[in-house]
């Protein structure tokens, strides 16, 4: 461990390196392929179609990837279109030939708003609902009973049809099943995750690839990033922000009208590995910088010039380049007017000190529109591509902006394709990217070319420009260059829990929380009728795609106001998805005390005085929330009523009386929605909006946004802070995982599976037979240890180390060496061994097959050594059920509160201890009553909370008690 903290700042400056992008893949309408895609950049008028913006007609292969097919029919299109970039991105980096580290290959995919199988899904038990509303209207209308129900029932079939069903929906339609499937298809055994940020999702992506590579956690990483627009109410609710111009005008609006579709991937390596492994490079990241503009209130771009400037010029300095040095300017800008304006505002402003004209600007938006989640790879594609072919494509205009508007600035529209010259300094040709978000996030990228150029490493300091002789595409020891890998990175800062909060079933807050373990007693019961419509979607003991067989949760009703610190309108919390709402909810306990009045707008809260420099919110969640899927469905559902004219059961109905039928429906169809949309309601499609709301309420100067990994996201997502500070680029960061899994549409599609227990979550029961969903959400506050220890913060725990992997096998099946090689991972990154480890936190999902894996991982690990005494073991669903994508968070919870009251916390459930567990051979012990923890001599309290999600997923988190003194 580091004896003091100057060792810690050492090692966060050694990680500047810069990173090489050695392969690309482009999916666009008009431009399937790389080549494709840069002659579409250079013609000079593109055709220009709004209705051609589409990736529908582009077919796929499936059988190239080994997709069994009772599992293909439930792919969401985006899958198939993210496989088919990875395959691009790959063969054009010159994989299998070349071949990549398997177990260090990270896969990072980004999507935002929901996917076609979310929402087919979410028809298909809208639809349900729908049906009886035609049968009671029918009747009401005077139909006999049987014609009534026999009406619905042909109904529901033809829902059933169009939306396709199968015992796979729930795997297929997870974002974080990409990545996972992307992972199996080439065998990557890396990191895992899906990531949303709204428009700025794939600058995040980019960012948290090169911070991976940099702190040497990763050797490879393959972002891939995508956009369809597969929902109406999401159309409408962008029309409603002021983000597309109104529907059918009849005249040619501004850039922001248009929309577009898009897949784009990026293979990105260390510079100093791919030079060493003779790759061909596009090339090279100097830095990747985000930041935020926090402001209460719905969100929105920001208008500031002075941040995008403070941002710009930062991520320069870290570079090592100076605004003079660059040549080219890409900007990902949302061409709001005002949004727009303090963009050119500030670029003109960053690059005052150029020549007249002499900085050429551009945006991709010209060919593609706006790609949104893919915006930013779509950018840094086209720069690559740019400096590789030493070209500049041309533009039409900017923002509204004309050539006009450039003069007498160092700005200058490129109108035809041009050469990108030569500096007259021979330093490289150098370009920044420009990206923001509607959440008010500002993203910059500084890029040089590498050919003629190379960038050598000085490992503190980062690249130094240096001159060498032309050479070709692909470089490496055949024209005399070597590059040793930089120096091992000394053992990582451990990070301090100063903050936690939490509310699952029974337990409002973390106090209530510890209550509820420390009685022995589950919270799992029947829900509400208000979750599980019985008549409609309960089928105790059949397995079916249409009902649950369980009515057995733990269930936590989504708030009803916002928490009193909070500056929020009753339109704007109504318009919010619950998670979002339950987020902000348990957002308002972590800072709890912390919160001080600042100056500003009336009710404007902060915690700048305590939380200082730049953060970071990242939240475990699911990245198709569940308002834009019941909108969505409920939109799509107007369009039948039609259908329901036409049903043959209702033959006998004269046109008059189908007329007053359909009246009837569209009166008392539930949930329609009104024709006139709020701007806030975009809001609320947003898995982001979480963090989003956090880092607005509370004016944190922190990058907001969702992780999705399957039942292992909050650990993802505690991973991606741990990363960024210990990397540096963030000093205090809020993460944690949110999710409501006890819904109608969760429990159907889990049932259909088999994964819902008949009974209630019993992990490492003999009896065991699946789990019960939960709702939950946990939050925790991070600071580096010496930052927290200088701060004087209450420290409940320390982060020691994380581990993480892909199984690459199956999507659903549990993997033995998959979890150990994330165990194995985490403890590289600390001084102790798994003998000194006292508690585990399992997964414990409670089904049978994932217990006996997850134990045997543990034997392997846990029982190599010889122990003082056995491991205790324990899993926080028995009392919650699983929360899914806040299941990391709620075994952290319960692990640091265990660790703080030093009591071994028990189990619920528990009657008969599965003898097929093995237990004795570790050894191991499963308790049901809580027992003191005490220390082993010499040394604090140690334990490690494990997380596996579908796809193959796995983490492992250690966790130490923080004793007095400086460790």
């Amino acid at each position: 461990m580091p004896s003091d903290s100057e060792s810690c700042r050492d090692e966060r400056l050694f990680r500047k390196g810069p990173v090489a992008i050695v392969g690309a893949a482009a999916l666009y309408p008009r431009a399937c392929g790389l080549d494709q895609y840069w002659e579409l950049l250079n013609q000079e008028c593109p055709v220009d179609s709004i209705e051609s913006r589409t990736l529908d007609d582009l077919e796929i292969d499936l059988a190239q990837f080994g997709i069994p097919p009772a599992q293909a029919g439930a792919m969401a299109r985006m899958q198939l279109l993210m496989l088919d970039a990875a395959r691009q991105c790959l063969s054009d980096a010159g994989h299998p030939r070349r071949a990549l580290p398997a177990d260090r290959t990270d896969v990072i995919t980004g999507t935002c708003f929901g996917l076609d199988r979310q929402h087919a899904n979410a028809l298909r038990i809208e639809g349900s609902r729908y049906a009886r509303e035609v049968e009671l209207a029918a009747v009401a209308e005077g139909v006999d009973q049987a014609v009534a129900q026999a009406a619905a029932q042909e109904l529901r079939s033809l829902v059933a049809r169009h939306t396709g069903a199968s015992p796979h929906d729930r795997v297929g339609e997870m974002a974080s099943t990409i990545p996972a499937r992307i992972a199996a298809a080439f065998t990557f055994h890396g990191r895992t995750l899906a990531v949303e940020s709204a428009d700025a999702t794939s600058f995040v992506a980019i960012d948290h690839a090169v911070h991976n590579l940099r702190r040497k956690v990763s050797d490879a990483v393959l972002v891939v990033a995508g956009q369809r627009w597969e929902s109406p109410f999401v159309a409408r609710a962008l029309r409603a922000k002021g983000l597309l111009g109104p529907m059918n005008s009849g005249t040619a609006g501004p850039e922001s009208d248009r929309v577009g579709e898009g897949v784009g991937a990026l293979l990105l390596k260390r510079l100093s590995s791919a030079v060493q492994d003779g790759d061909r490079i596009y090339a090279v990241i100097l830095d990747s910088s985000v930041s935020h503009d926090s402001r209460p209130g719905a969100f929105r771009y920001s208008r500031s010039a002075e941040l995008r400037s403070t941002v710009a010029l930062a991520s320069l300095r870290s570079a090592g380049a100076s605004a003079e040095s660059v040549t080219y300017v890409e900007c990902v800008g949302s061409e709001v007017k005002g949004e727009a304006e303090a963009e050119l505002k500030s670029l003109a402003g960053v690059h005052g000190g150029a020549a007249p004209a002499s900085v050429l600007v551009g945006s991709v938006r010209d060919r593609l529109g706006n790609t949104f989640a893919n915006a930013g790879v779509a950018a840094v594609t086209k720069v690559a591509l740019a400096l590789h072919h030493q070209r500049i494509p041309p533009q039409r205009g900017l923002g509204g902006a004309a050539e006009s508007d450039f003069l007498g600035t160092p700005l200058r529209l490129p109108t035809r394709s041009e050469e990108w010259r030569a500096n007259d300094d021979i330093t490289p040709r150098r370009a920044v990217v420009h990206g923001a978000s509607l959440t008010g996030t500002v993203c910059h990228l500084v890029i040089q070319e590498h050919g003629g150029f190379g960038a050598e490493v000085d490992e503190p300091n980062g690249p130094r420009d240096r001159r060498t002789s032309s050479a070709p595409d692909r470089v490496g020891k055949a024209v005399g260059r070597t590059a040793a890998e930089p120096v091992s990175v000394p053992r990582p800062e451990p990070i301090a829990v100063v903050g936690l909060a939490g509310r699952f079933a029974g337990a409002p807050d973390a106090e209530s929380f510890w209550q509820v373990v420390i009685s022995g007693e589950t919270r799992i019961g029947p829900v509400p009728e208000s979750v599980l419509d019985r008549d409609l979607h309960y089928a105790p003991g059949a397995v079916s795609l249409t009902h649950s067989y369980t009515d057995q949760g733990g269930h936590v009703p989504a708030p009803e106001e916002p928490p009193g610190d909070a500056c929020i309108t009753p339109l704007r919390h109504a318009a919010m998805d619950d998670v979002q709402r339950l987020a902000l909810a348990v957002g308002a306990e972590l800072f709890r005390g912390r919160v001080a009045h600042e100056g500003g707008e009336p009710g404007a809260r902060g915690v700048a005085g305590r939380l200082a420099g730049r953060g970071l919110v990242a939240i475990g969640t699911n990245l198709g929330l569940t308002r834009e899927r019941q909108s969505t469905a409920q939109l799509s559902l107007r369009s039948w009523d039609e259908a329901v004219g036409r049903l043959t059961a209702l033959d006998g109905l004269s046109p008059l009386q189908k007329k007053a039928l359909m009246v009837s429906v569209r009166e008392g169809k539930s949930g329609a929605l009104n024709d006139a949309m709020s701007p806030v309601l975009l809001d609320g499609c947003l898995a982001s909006g979480a963090a989003a709301l956090l880092a607005h309420e509370y004016r944190l100067d922190a990058v907001p946004l969702g992780v999705e990994a399957a039942c292992a996201s909050s650990l993802a997502a505690l991973d991606i802070c741990v990363g960024a500070l210990r990397q540096g680029t963030a000093d205090f960061a809020v993460t944690g995982g949110v999710e409501l899994a006890c819904n109608t549409r969760d429990m159907v599609l889990c049932s259909a599976l088999g994964l819902l227990s008949h009974g209630k979550n019993a992990p490492f029961d003999q009896a065991a037979d699946g789990f019960s969903p939960g709702n939950g959400c946990g939050l925790f506050l991070l600071k580096r240890y010496s930052d927290a220890r200088r701060d004087g913060d209450e420290i409940i725990g320390l982060i020691r180390g994380i581990g993480a992997s892909n199984d690459a096998k199956s999507l659903i099946a549990p993997d033995v060496e998959g979890q150990l090689l994330a165990m194995q991972r985490a403890f590289t990154e600390v001084d102790f061994g798994p003998s000194a480890v006292d508690y585990l936190e399992a997964h414990g999902t409670g089904t049978k097959v994932g217990d006996r894996v997850e134990i045997a991982a543990a034997a392997r690990m846990y029982g190599g050594e010889r122990r003082a005494r056995p491991l205790e073991i324990g899993s926080a669903k028995s009392f919650f059920g699983h929360t899914f994508a806040a299941a990391g968070s709620a075994g952290l919870l319960r692990t640091l509160l265990a660790m703080r009251a030093g009591t071994l916390p028990p189990n619920a459930n528990l009657r008969t201890l599965n003898p097929a567990l093995g237990l004795d051979a570790i050894p191991a012990v499963v308790s049901t009553e809580p027992s003191p923890w005490s220390r082993q001599p010499g040394q604090p309290r140690r334990a490690a909370v494990s997380s596996f999600g579908t796809g193959g997923i796995n983490y492992h988190v250690l966790v130490e008690e923080h004793l007095d003194g400086a460790r």
